[in-house]
């Protein structure tokens, strides 16, 4: 999602959006890939950057996400993050987000990861596509092990205010 001062989207994350990938070009610079499902696009900002924009569109920003996963789980360094739980859209971020070579998978994707050396790794998603991230096998692991228990106490939190008013439009 690439916004103007209007914050209108000219690109989004969905529930079919795979990664937000940093990857080097041909000259070394960092620049920033969309896999989807279907297509991959690239974007002018950091992969942090569009997550961001991508929390926002939703109501929050990737700050006010990260200390949500603090509150909710304890986690505060690389924390996983949910762009919008009613949507399955959970992420984690590869290294700090503050690092411009900082990827985000999406949590729900992912297949299988592949050890590729002691700080490579590839992610092999659920529809076949592949993302090679410069971040070890345990690394990775961690990350996706994190996020399933991030993901499980918010949806049990969720459950529990439905379970409490389970039709919260109706009138008193």
């Amino acid at each position: 999602m690439l916004y103007d001062n209007m914050f209108t989207p000219t690109h989004e994350i969905s529930p079919l959006t795979l990664a937000v990938v940093a990857k080097k070009d041909e000259t070394g610079n960092v620049q920033t890939v969309v896999l989807e499902d279907e297509i991959e696009y690239k974007v002018e900002h950091s992969p942090s950057k569009f997550i961001d924009y991508a929390c926002k569109f939703f109501g929050a920003s990737l700050k006010g996400r990260q200390e949500g996963t603090k509150n909710i789980c304890g986690i505060t360094h690389k924390a996983p993050i949910s762009i919008d739980p009613s949507s399955g859209m959970y992420f984690f971020p590869t290294t700090s987000p503050t690092s411009s070579k900082c990827s985000w998978i999406a949590h729900s994707h992912i297949d299988h990861v592949l050890r590729i050396d002691s700080k490579t790794s590839e992610i092999v998603f659920k529809n076949g596509k592949k993302v090679v991230i410069n971040a070890s096998y345990g690394s990775v692991m961690n990350q996706i092990h994190r996020t399933a228990q991030y993901r499980y106490l918010l949806d049990q939190r969720i459950k529990q205010l439905q379970q409490r008013d389970p039709d919260p439009g109706k009138e008193l």
